[in-house]
């Protein structure tokens, strides 16, 4: 299968290790990545596992998302911009696109999303 972050990937050698070991992302872009795919794929529990500990939604919420997430139709991903966010960084800003269609209508996610190391490890902290 093609990964849903990009054309030129296949999902196995790309999102997927992330989505089994949160541990072998690298780069806080390979995160944001990481949770498109899981986006399109519906995988609220790495939504949850990549989402900074004191912003992560709460389990309401989360299955707010799954059925958002499940209802839209994904097309495609654009990153636009890095801001630091490298295997030796503790925070990154990733500025990306995300593209979907909802009620025959293309929507179009423009967010800079900050990132940060917490227990090691890659997570999602918030966007604007």
């Amino acid at each position: 299968m093609q990964c849903p972050c990009s054309p030129t990937q296949l999902y196995e050698n790309c999102c997927k290790k992330a989505h089994l070991d949160i541990t072998k992302v690298e780069t806080a872009e390979q995160l944001m990545r990481s949770r498109y795919s899981a986006f399109v794929l519906a995988n609220i529990d790495y939504l949850n596992r990549s989402h900074y500990s004191k912003t992560r939604p709460k389990k309401r919420e989360q299955n707010e998302i799954k059925e958002w997430a499940n209802s839209v139709h994904w097309i495609k991903l654009s990153v636009l911009d890095l801001e630091k966010g490298t295997k030796t960084d503790a925070t990154g800003i990733v500025e990306f696109k995300a593209y979907y269609m909802e009620d025959s209508s293309i929507i179009i996610l423009h967010e800079k999303s900050n990132f940060c190391k917490e227990n090691g490890h890659w997570v999602y902290v918030d966007g604007r």
